[in-house]
């Protein structure tokens, strides 16, 4: 990419930026779509948590050339957000945010989008990967109320724990939702379950082995899903992150 092509460009319009200066206290969240982003800006913390939305799907990186990737809207957008630039120009120094989180679906489309976007990174920005500043959100798949009292559950496992967990004389009235998008969470909820750093849980995305990492990206780019589920049970450790 020759230099500076993008010097000078503001932050775009799609950034709802926070308030905070600090990198290290920054958060960007990536989220898809108008809906869920929508609940996102409204439920965010504005003084640390930026939203990114994304529309549609992200381009696939895999083989793409750098020009074409900063003429692609969303990459271009993501890449003037996070200020680090990109290629020989690229400068993690310069980077933004200290956690960058990608929130998609808990469905099929949502698990593209974070592989597409996984790609990214680990192929054009893999400082941020390497710098420990890439992050996965965890939303609730569940939420399992009876009356007043109601728990979210990240699992099948947890969702039928927290049935059982009522009394027996109102487990047959207990209401189970699923969670089909984040844009079915209202702003509250959203913050509670998947946002609130005393409550959320977040994968970090962590690069062990380079050599390991770029064969399993190349087999996570094709068709078939239990590559991309290993990928995410091999190179990212589960923690809750109080931070």
């Amino acid at each position: 990419m020759r230099k500076g092509a993008l010097d000078g460009l503001g932050l775009p319009g799609k950034l709802a930026d926070c308030q905070e200066k600090n990198p290290a206290n920054c958060e960007l969240y990536l989220v898809e779509g108008n809906s869920a982003a929508g609940s996102a800006k409204q439920g965010r913390d504005r003084k640390f948590q930026a939203i990114l939305t994304l529309r549609g799907k992200v381009l696939n990186t895999e083989r793409a050339r750098l020009d074409k990737i900063i003429e692609f809207a969303e990459l271009k957008d993501l890449i003037i957000a996070l200020g680090m630039g990109i290629g020989e120009t690229m400068n993690a120094e310069k980077l933004r945010y200290h956690r960058v989180i990608i929130m998609t679906d808990a469905d099929v489309d949502g698990e593209h989008i974070r592989t597409l976007l996984l790609t990214f990174f680990f192929r054009h920005l893999p400082d941020i990967i390497k710098g420990g500043y890439l992050y996965i959100a965890q939303p609730p798949l569940y939420k399992v109320q009876s009356g007043k009292d109601f728990q979210y559950a990240y699992s099948d496992v947890e969702k039928d724990t927290a049935l059982a967990s009522f009394p027996a004389s109102k487990r047959d009235s207990a209401h189970i939702q699923r969670y089909k998008g984040l844009g079915e969470m209202n702003p509250e909820q959203l913050w509670d379950t998947t946002m609130n750093p005393a409550n959320r849980i977040l994968l970090k995305v962590k690069l062990e082995e380079a050599e390991k990492a770029d064969q399993v990206f190349t087999m996570l780019m094709g068709s078939e899903v239990p590559p991309r589920k290993r990928f995410i049970q091999t190179h990212a450790k589960l923690a809750n992150l109080d931070v």
